[in-house]
């Protein structure tokens, strides 16, 4: 690795394991009855313990420590007193500020029995999201990793939202380049070795618009159904990538 960027890579490692941890213990935690405000205090402590900051806290305005979007909520949706209930999906986003530098990641998380089609909704958007990861090294097309997504999600008959996207990270939270998640193969910027990026799909059970509620910040689908994503902050290296948010359970 060249040294110009290990430190960067090294730095968003430590970000990184701390991001999937809190992803770990709020996995033990989600279940029907849970309130999302449960959460994201959960999500803020133990990023906090690990000497770590919750990057979203006050971000542009931000009111909490993570992003917990159920069912319908596409991305952004603010943790409140609201309960999960059996058969709910819901999105977990976390990122750690950890020595300055950054770790982003998120999961769906099943609660209790879920409908056949939710579960396929989610299996799908984890499966795009590691195959636009498998395909990553330099110089390869940043519309190759959007083709990637868009031809496995559209095969399983589902959509992908084209409002919100993977971005660049590191010292700033977001920053260039953009990661569509649709695209053609060939099209965009070459990726270089040491970018650091997060791949992070949103796929929809129906049509992939979606609206921005009152409150500014939550994304839903314009149709109200089902939404689901993954993401993982990964640095390129010259024959392939670095996942910096894999969790101890391999997610």
């Amino acid at each position: 690795m060249k040294e110009n960027y290990k430190e960067a890579f090294d730095k968003t490692r430590q970000a990184g394991i701390i991001a999937a941890g809190a992803l770990d213990e709020i996995a033990k935690i989600v279940s029907p009855g849970t309130r999302t405000d449960k959460i994201d205090k959960l999500c803020y402590e133990y990023i906090n313990d690990h000497g770590a900051y919750s990057a979203p806290l006050f971000y542009r305005g931000f009111p909490k420590s993570c992003c917990t979007s159920v069912n319908h909520v596409v991305c952004h949706g603010i943790p409140s007193d609201k309960t999960l209930k059996e058969g709910d999906i819901i999105n977990v986003d976390v990122t750690a500020l950890k020595d300055g530098w950054h770790g982003d990641t998120s999961r769906t998380f099943e609660i209790g029995e879920v409908s056949i089609k939710a579960k396929k909704l989610v299996k799908t958007t984890y499966e795009a999201m590691m195959k636009a990861i498998q395909i990553v090294k330099e110089d390869i097309n940043l519309g190759d990793i959007g083709a990637a997504i868009q031809n496995h999600v559209e095969a399983e008959g589902f959509s992908v939202v084209q409002d919100f996207c993977g971005h660049g990270i590191g010292q700033i939270f977001h920053k260039e380049p953009n990661v569509l998640h649709y695209g053609k193969e060939g099209e965009g910027d070459k990726i270089k070795a040491g970018m650091i990026f997060t791949i992070e799909p949103m796929i929809n059970f129906g049509n992939y618009e979606t609206k921005i509620l009152q409150d500014g910040w939550t994304a839903v689908t314009k149709d109200k159904s089902l939404s689901a994503q993954f993401e993982h902050t990964i640095g390129v290296t010259k024959e392939g990538c670095e996942i910096f948010t894999l969790s101890k359970n391999k997610k």
